[in-house]
């Protein structure tokens, strides 16, 4: 499909001088100072710079988190971030394939979304997976080049948090939803060696150290069992940080593999002040 310029841009602002964006010419961005940026014929565009110090998602870390995601194994955490999203302009920060970002669209035929990301395959795939997704290759953990109060919502869920800059990119009231996990999250495969541990309350961490800038408007806890099989299993240690971790390398014994482990998560939803 044709890459709406237009659109993509109304979300952008210059990494180089911070003035809006605007479509310029075929697959090209331009601000006012003359900074020109071009965008990906996928639909996309990468202003990430130089400098990151991080990893993007690999393409089997993808093709990992499509399995686990398209299975229905997150289902209910995707029914929770799109019961606690708001308006129709909606921002996923590290949005991997766009699932979730998809899941909040969906509750309204006007709503559209950045897709944004530090994998330029994530971004790809985000984008092409629906025709309201615009896709933006940038780092969380740097100044983003996305224009002041141009949201309803930022979604973040397993992701890092850039709480100032997601406060800046809100509207006025404007809401942010978080999604961390709980130290029982997938524990039977933590028991198992596979996976990283996960830090205990998270969810208070981010309660804390958001409070200057957000006013908490709720906290859900979505926890629940899931069957595993094999293929599902090793997706779900392959999708995030324990695939790039020595953590992660073994293989269970069959006698002594799980068949199933729980999902526990917390879902918070933040005001902007």
């Amino acid at each position: 499909m044709p890459v709406d310029l237009v659109r993509l841009a109304s979300w952008l602002r210059c990494p180089v001088c911070n003035a809006d964006l605007e479509a310029a010419a075929p697959l090209t961005l331009a601000c006012a100072n003359g900074h020109r940026h071009d965008v990906n014929k996928r639909g996309y565009v990468s202003l990430l710079g130089g400098g990151t110090k991080h990893l993007g998602d690999t393409a089997q870390m993808l093709d990992a988190r499509d399995l686990v995601l398209e299975s229905g194994a997150y289902s209910p955490i995707a029914a929770a971030v799109t019961s606690a999203a708001q308006g129709e302009r909606i921002i996923d920060a590290g949005a991997g394939t766009g699932y979730y970002l998809r899941a909040a669209l969906a509750s309204s035929t006007a709503a559209t979304g950045l897709a944004m990301d530090l994998s330029p395959q994530a971004v790809a795939r985000a984008v092409r997976s629906s025709g309201r997704v615009d896709g933006l290759v940038a780092d969380t953990w740097r100044p983003l080049p996305v224009r002041s109060e141009s949201a309803d919502t930022v979604l973040d869920v397993f992701a890092p948090r850039n709480l100032p800059e997601f406060h800046r990119v809100l509207r006025p009231a404007g809401t942010l939803v978080v999604v961390v996990p709980r130290a029982d999250h997938l524990a039977a495969l933590r028991a198992e060696g596979r996976m990283l541990d996960i830090p205990s309350d998270k969810a208070e961490d981010v309660i804390a150290a958001s409070a200057a800038l957000y006013a908490l408007h709720s906290r859900e806890h979505v926890s629940y069992d899931v069957g595993l099989d094999d293929a599902l299993r090793d997706a779900l240690v392959g999708m995030g940080p324990s695939a790039r971790h020595s953590a992660a390398g073994g293989t269970p014994d069959a006698a002594v593999a799980t068949t199933s482990t729980t999902v526990s998560v917390d879902v918070i939803r933040l005001t902007r002040r």
